[in-house]
């Protein structure tokens, strides 16, 4: 893609963010978002098959965001324990700071039926993976395996989605702790 092209995609992209944060993804227009971003249906068309495409797009590239600022806040010659609260800690920040974009993602996701469960399955594993490497790869031992780890991002995810509802997503970075909490215990689990 050349430079316009990738301008356009990303201010599409952005738009889908305002204009959903505002009215959800029910309520958003084409006619919407190629106003907020300042390009033509055509242009849109260019780049996204529907709203809900756009979404989805938009939804995977804040999870890929998201997901490089968990691996760069590692500090690979930890422990694994200290590498998690480090990973954790960043991620939570992250997405503290766009509360309204993080509400948007959260749950107009799963209003998207199977290709919004599909997106976020291919998310959600993409984090568990990250997690079993960190857990695996960090000085001293664990035991997690990767059905585990996906319950833990799970896990984290819903106390992070329960904060989102409850309008509390300024205060994500106070459930550091117990989100590392989570992951602990189930490497810790009966065997």
């Amino acid at each position: 893609m050349d430079a316009p092209t990738n301008d356009h995609r990303r201010r599409l992209l952005q738009a889908m963010g305002v204009v959903a944060g505002a009215h959800g993804v029910a309520g958003v227009t084409i006619a919407d978002l190629v106003r907020e971003a300042g390009v033509s249906k055509r242009t849109f068309y260019e780049h996204f098959t529907s709203k809900e495409d756009c979404f989805l797009s938009l939804y995977r590239a804040v999870s890929h965001v998201a997901l490089e600022e968990l691996k760069a806040a590692v500090t690979s010659d930890r422990p694994w324990e200290e590498q998690l609260e480090q990973a954790l800690s960043a991620y939570l920040n992250h997405l503290s700071g766009s509360p309204e974009l993080l509400r948007t993602l959260f749950v107009e996701v799963q209003h998207l039926g199977e290709a919004g469960a599909k997106a976020r399955r291919a998310v959600m594993q993409e984090v568990s993976e990250f997690l079993l490497s960190t857990v695996h790869g960090g000085k001293g031992t664990a035991d997690l395996d990767a059905s585990l780890a996906l319950a833990a991002v799970g896990g984290i995810n819903e106390l992070i989605l329960l904060a989102v509802e409850q309008g509390r997503a300024a205060e994500l970075p106070m459930l550091t702790a117990q989100a590392g909490e989570v992951v602990r215990r189930l490497t810790r689990r009966a065997q």
